[in-house]
This record gives structure tokens, sequence and C-alpha cells, in this order.
């Protein structure tokens, strides 16, 4: 069995050596060529499985994208083949969600701001939304849900308000899918009419699709001279970036919010228990027997948890404004693609344990995602 990978999918030959002979890929410049003669085809989200790369292929029996998002994949055209199609819904949630707990510690800092004070407005409660939710409920900041989808489906019980609403808050935060025909498109969600809405002093992240905000729309609002902050991770019409956006971004990155390593590894340990399923064998293998240790996995906290310690904490970790100056620094003259190759190692809140002594007994740091060592 011919198993071909995107060559960014951690821990793929350790997952996928035994079950078959591995042949990796570039995702961005995969031809029809190449997987002419795969058995199964693992992917990330800059591969468009179609028909036209599956034009040379007869024998394909499993594709997979170890990503949440799907609009890469034509599934319809993958059914009228009856090639089994897997994802793996969830996989860089954490990651996401640590990327935006990053995000608003430095615009924290930067900008004198309380985060205790502050509402954030989620737009789009799946996985990603859910964590992030969590992650605020942790620290004690207020948030408002925003997802029509799960709304009209009345199979969640949570509270949700409408996208005008989660407009006024002070923070809106992004993680919708890319839909450009559904009743509830998020193609240009944010658009020329509401992005006119914002006040300077709100904060507006995105780290789910570029294409759900009007980056042409945005840049003209800031090029009139408008004060709202930015967190861009993800850019309309990828790895084209529009390059005169960038100087209005507070922090810019290069489609990297769910690039933890727990997170991508994830993904590849999804499709590696799909596969096995789908060949009805047992799954031998687990991520938590091929992560490494973390460069600093121990922490003691002898003081009560403030914002200060929170800022400390969580930048030890993963410091958002790292990525944002290899992104200013290098997207043009390795390109947008070159950087999310050569991406650092980025771990986790959960790499790392975090005792807390008797004269620290505020458990945010656990509830927030750090390791307990005595649980």
């Amino acid at each position: 069995m011919k198993i071909y990978y995107d060559e960014n999918m951690p821990f793929a030959a350790e997952f996928f050596g035994e079950l078959g002979q591995l042949q990796s890929f570039s995702g961005r410049d995969l031809t029809a060529e190449q997987v002419a003669d795969a058995d199964v085809l693992l992917v990330r989200s800059i591969t468009k499985v179609n028909q036209a790369l599956l034009s040379e292929n007869k024998q394909l029996k499993f594709v997979g994208t170890a990503t949440i998002g799907v609009d890469h994949i034509d599934q319809t055209y993958l059914a009228s083949r009856n090639v089994p199609f897997f994802s793996a819904p969830g996989c860089n949630a954490i990651s996401v969600a640590e990327y935006v707990i990053s995000a608003l510690v430095v615009l924290a800092e930067r900008y004198l701001l309380d985060l205790s004070s502050l509402t954030v407005g989620i737009v789009g409660a799946g996985n990603t939304g859910t964590r992030l939710s969590e992650k605020l409920t942790a620290l004690g900041i207020q948030y408002k849900l925003c997802d029509p989808v799960l709304e009209q489906s009345g199979e969640d019980s949570r509270d949700f308000v409408s996208l005008e609403q989660v407009l006024k808050c002070d923070v809106i935060s992004l993680h919708v899918p890319l839909t450009r025909t559904q009743e509830n498109a998020t193609y240009h969600l944010l658009n020329a009419n509401n992005l006119a809405s914002l006040t300077d002093e709100q904060i507006l992240i995105t780290a789910c699709r570029g294409e759900v905000i009007d980056n042409q729309a945005l840049l003209a609002l800031k090029e009139q001279g408008h004060q709202l902050k930015l967190v861009l991770d993800v850019w309309e019409g990828e790895p084209k970036v529009l390059t005169p956006l960038i100087e209005h971004v507070d922090i810019a990155t290069a489609h990297i919010a769910g690039y933890s390593l727990e997170g991508k590894a994830r993904g590849t340990e999804m499709l590696y228990q799909a596969l096995c399923q789908q060949l009805g064998i047992p799954a031998k293998l687990s991520l938590s027997a091929l992560l490494p240790s973390a460069t600093i996995d121990k922490v003691e906290i002898k003081q009560e948890f403030d914002q200060i310690l929170l800022n400390q904490l969580v930048k030890m970790v993963y410091d958002v404004r790292r990525d944002d100056a290899i992104f200013r620094q290098q997207l043009s003259s390795q390109g947008f693609d070159t950087i999310r190759k050569t991406y650092p190692t980025r771990r986790e809140f959960s790499a790392v344990n975090v005792t807390l002594t008797n004269q620290a007994k505020n458990d945010v740091p656990h509830r927030l995602g750090f390791s307990n060592p005595s649980k």
C-alpha cells in the first residue's frame, strides 16, 4: 500500500511507517502525476483534493486531511468514487485558542488593558470557539457566542447572540469555517458595511480562513485612519497576501495559529486511527508516546495568580510576537509557504507542569490548560 503524506505532518513516518510504503510531498505543489499510484492520500489545508488532482489515480482507497477545515476537499467527488474521507475535527483547537490568549496578553501589555474587564465576542462556537471560551472562563473574562448554525440546530443548549451583538464586544475573535453557498455563508462575513461599525477601541482577531474578512475593505478602513486593533493569522488569497495591510496590523502571522506541535500531531494521530479502523487493524501507537519533553517543562508558582504572572507564564510557553517578527522579516524574502514549512517548534500550555505552593492557591494555570503534576 502506497501512502502519500504532506511533509508538514509531524510523526507521519512513525504513525504510518508500518502500514505501507511512504512518500512525502510538498502540499502546495502536488500534481496529479505524483499521486497517480497512491492508495492513501494524507493532506493539509493547502492541498486542494478534487477531480483535477485525482484524474490520474484509479486506485485511491482513503483520503484524509490533518486539519479541522475541509473547504479544500471536494467531498462530493470523493463520494462519487466511493473513496472514504476523514478529517481531524478539533485537532488544533487548543493551539488556536492559545494563540488568541497569547495575542490578548501581548495587546493588554501594549495598550495597558485590563483583561478581566473585556468582553470577547466569539464568532463560531465549534471546537475552536469552545476551547477559547473555556480558557476565557478560566481567566474570568466574559464572552458571547455567535453561531447561527449551532443555534438553529437546536442541539446546543448554550446561549447565542447575533453577529450584530458580537460586533459590539471589546474583542471579536473569528473561528468559523469558510462557506460560500449555505444560508449562513461566511465568505466576507465581515465586509465594508459591518467593519465600519467597529470602533477605534475594539480588537479584531481572525484565525480561521482569510476570506471570512474582506481584506480590501479592511485595508480601506485602516487607510482612512481607523484605529481598530488587528490580529490577523489568515489572509485572503493565501499564499498571496495583501501586503499594504500588514503595516496596519498589530500582530500578523502566516496562518500558524494551529501550528503547535501537539495541534499538528493530533491531526496525524487522528488520521492514523481512522486508517487503522478502515483497514480493520488495531491502532498500536499513541501521540503521548511520541511527544518530547518541553524545553521548560516545570514551573513552581509561589504567589497569587494575577495578570502580570499570567503574562509571564503564557509568554514563556508561547509569545506570539516571535511569529509576528518572523512574518514581517521573512515574508518578502522567503514567502508565505516557506514560513509555514519552516515553522519553529511551539508547544501548548499542557506541555508545562505547574506546581502551586500553599501561598498560591489560585488554580487558574491548571484551568487554563497547564498540567497539574499532582494529578
